[in-house]
């Protein structure tokens, strides 16, 4: 018996292939098998097809102990994952009319008439551990094959993290003897850097260890770095990543802003109240997302001006600016960021200019966009190819001038 299987998760549904729905099913398994020490290193996502959900199956069972589906256990034509899982292990499907029974029960609960659809949800394969589920309609269920397993879960997540945490996590910990090890896991949150230089800097000896794993994902204008330790104990795995961190820290420190679940615009609003320093914030040309997500934060209103949002240009040189139209995006956005910093009386501007509001990505080669941040009379610009109505748009410019901002804010302490 493996005392530290591997498993691979395979979420079902063709509107997650869609793009419809967002597959936190998955994220969700991925933490609570890496808390009780089972590695992961394959996730599969798979449309409402028998045939593929059975090769996905198959494939899984070839390189993992332990298969968990998300998903298709439902009463309709397209919930196949009972009959993919049959196919996969080579069994048939038996019917349970004890299941029927407490389906019809939990109907009656909800005072709401069976179909006769729902009798699918009665068949099981053959041979397989019935999970029984108290909070809905799909029962579960466990197929084993020799030291490996097929676990079956239903797709609707308060169902699906009821069942896996009440059921099948004591079924794991029994079946490989689990305990005796544990995962754990804490990301830094990095802004103002880019991944490559990241990667650099932290060095081979640190992103290639083995324990703790050193890993780097970046996001729009936002680099984390995660330390994943394994270990006999939590205070064992504490004090690996700490070490892991402090190294870290003394080759990178100055682009941390925070950890696990920290904010980068709790941070910006946390340095400019340490220094007794404001904030004035002016986006053209595209909704307020700087303003929006600086909002949520309680500090904001003591540090951040109002009264400087400008939805065109036009309406900013109403304002006493006068503004040449042959200026780059990137000219633009300093020249405004220089502007609401001085009429504001602010510290510290921000300044976000858009040049065209139409849904078009051409990447770096137009200036469609813009981003300044000006603070005691320096000034740090960057420019973009893509129009307001790009997501992205919206993403990196708030990312990329909130960083840049705390780490102006940064840099001066340090020269001081």
């Amino acid at each position: 018996m493996q005392a530290e299987p591997n498993a691979e998760i395979i979420a079902i549904g063709t509107e997650i292939l869609l793009g419809e729905l967002t597959d936190t099913n998955s994220v969700f398994l991925a933490r609570a098998l890496r808390d009780i020490g089972v590695n992961l290193y394959y996730m599969t996502t798979v449309g409402d097809n028998q045939t593929r959900i059975a090769n996905a199956i198959g494939a899984a069972l070839e390189r993992a102990q332990i298969v968990i589906t998300c998903g298709g256990l439902g009463p309709t034509v397209d919930d196949v994952t009972r009959q993919a899982v049959a196919a996969a292990t080579g069994r048939g499907l038996t019917f349970h009319q004890d299941l029927l029974d407490k389906i019809a029960e939990r109907f009656s609960g909800f005072r709401v008439q069976m179909t006769e659809n729902n009798r699918r949800q009665a068949y099981v394969p053959d041979g397989a551990i019935i999970i029984e589920n108290p909070v809905g309609t799909a029962p579960a269920f466990i197929v084993e094959q020799g030291d490996r397993v097929v676990i079956s879960l239903p797709g609707v997540p308060r169902e699906m993290k009821f069942l896996f945490m009440e059921h099948v996590v004591p079924y794991l910990r029994r079946k490989y003897a689990l305990g005796g090890t544990v995962i754990k896991a804490r990301v830094l949150k990095t802004a103002g850097v880019g991944e490559s230089m990241l990667d650099e800097t932290i060095g081979e000896d640190l992103l290639q260890a083995s324990n703790p794993t050193v890993g780097l994902a970046a996001h729009s204008g936002q680099v984390d770095i995660r330390i994943t330790a394994k270990a006999s104990s939590l205070a064992e795995a504490d004090a690996l990543i700490s070490e892991t961190e402090r190294l870290i820290r003394e080759r990178v420190g100055q682009y941390i802003f925070g950890a696990d679940f920290d904010t980068l615009e709790q941070a910006l609003i946390d340095a400019l109240n340490s220094r007794s320093a404001t904030l004035v914030v002016s986006e053209i040309g595209i909704e307020p997302v700087i303003s929006g997500r600086l909002k949520t934060i309680a500090a904001a209103d003591d540090v951040v001006k109002n009264g400087w949002q400008f939805s065109t240009l036009e309406a900013l040189e109403a304002h006493n600016l006068k503004l040449d139209s042959s200026l780059s995006a990137r000219q633009l956005a300093e020249q405004v960021a220089q502007h609401v910093t001085a009429n504001a009386h602010a510290d510290v501007g921000i300044a976000v200019v858009c040049l065209s509001a139409e849904g078009v990505d051409h990447a770096d080669s137009e200036e469609l966009s813009a981003v300044a941040v000006c603070y005691r009379d320096r000034i740090r610009s960057r420019a973009y190819g893509f129009g307001s109505g790009v997501d992205v748009a919206k993403q990196w410019s708030a990312t990329w001038a909130m960083a840049t901002a705390w780490r102006m804010l940064n840099e001066n302490d340090a020269q001081v």
